[in-house]
């Protein structure tokens, strides 16, 4: 596994190759740092919000399952406007670049240090392959809401290169996140696994 600096970051980005590397709108190039790429923030935001329900369930089995996209407020806003992110809060949102990574690629998405001195922490992975906005899950650690503005250079992406090429979706691999250009909420529900515990522990009743 190799670590890919700048020179490396900039010339897939200008391969004509077709499974290179593929971000836009890349506004500025001094977004490509020694040995990290600068993205912004996107347009589109999910809130979680309060409800009744006193749990979020992922199990959707169960009578009383109610759909994970229920409990977040879609708003959006334009290119300089400004997002209060408030204490404690979880918003759901993407980068302003479309993002298409080559077969034997992955990103490390890590907040960019004056974001997370702030009180702002990401830290996500995009496999091999993927392609979209990059999704970002942001949570205000901090006691004070913070102003955040969109397509301002929130989160930085490291590229690690690996040996061999890997196949991100199959005819056996479907992805629950691939492609999208807007947030996203949970599939938690969708894993099997949730299915197979379930029917274990009704087995036990």
């Amino acid at each position: 596994m190799e670590l890919l600096h700048k020179s490396d970051i900039t010339s897939l980005i200008e391969s004509d190759d077709e499974d290179s590397l593929f971000v836009d709108p890349l506004l500025d190039n001094s977004q490509i740092g020694e040995v990290t790429l600068d993205l912004r923030l996107g347009y589109d935001f999910l809130v979680s919000s309060l409800t009744r329900k006193p749990f979020v369930s992922v199990t959707n089995s169960d009578d009383d399952f109610r759909s994970i996209g229920s409990y977040f407020q879609q708003t959006r806003r334009d290119i300089g406007d400004k997002f209060i992110l408030y204490p404690e809060q979880v918003v759901l949102t993407t980068t302003l670049e479309y993002v298409s990574l080559p077969q034997n690629v992955y990103i490390d998405v890590l907040s960019r240090s004056s974001y997370t001195r702030l009180g702002i922490h990401m830290n996500n992975m995009m496999q091999p392959g993927f392609r979209g906005c990059v999704p970002l899950e942001l949570f205000n650690h901090g006691n004070n809401a913070i102003e955040l503005v969109v397509g301002s250079r929130i989160c930085q992406a490291r590229f690690m290169k690996l040996a061999s090429e890997n196949e991100y979706i199959g005819h056996d691999r479907l992805r629950k996140y691939y492609g999208d250009v807007r947030p996203t909420v949970s599939k938690a529900d969708m894993d099997d696994d949730i299915e197979i515990l379930s029917k274990i522990a009704k087995s036990r009743d």
